[in-house]
């Protein structure tokens, strides 16, 4: 009695980031079960994206000395009590910073103020 093979998933890939398109390929390539589909080969799978993305001006994001500690300080894993300690500053002086961080940055939480910070090249992990 033989094994059925393990079907293969087709992806195709259509970014128009030629930088994405490629990091994604490379990562997918690897992956056990997928495929990268050949040019104008039927794909189980499509990843599109038309739109060039969107570059954001670093200097658009204005960004106190105090609110940059206070996002390095985040980015350790710091939480406000540790913040204010460190910093100097009262409990409600650090949830401030880190609510005007949040704001700023448009983040949904504080590790998502720090990968867009991150990302963006306001700090460096």
């Amino acid at each position: 009695m033989s094994e059925a093979a393990s079907p293969v998933i087709v992806v195709a890939i259509e970014i128009a980031d030629p930088g994405l398109a490629d990091r994604l390929a490379s990562l997918l390539g690897v992956v056990s079960g997928l495929r990268l589909a050949a040019p104008g080969e039927a794909a189980t799978v499509a990843l599109i994206s038309r739109d060039a993305p969107t570059a954001v001006d670093v200097s658009d994001i204005d960004l106190t000395p105090r609110e940059r500690d206070v996002l390095v300080l985040m980015a350790e894993g710091a939480s406000n009590k540790a913040i204010a300690r460190q910093l100097g500053i009262s409990v409600h002086t650090a949830k401030f910073h880190v609510a005007s961080l949040l704001d700023k940055l448009d983040a949904t939480g504080r590790t998502d103020a720090v990968a867009h910070a991150a990302r963006l090249g306001v700090i460096n992990l």
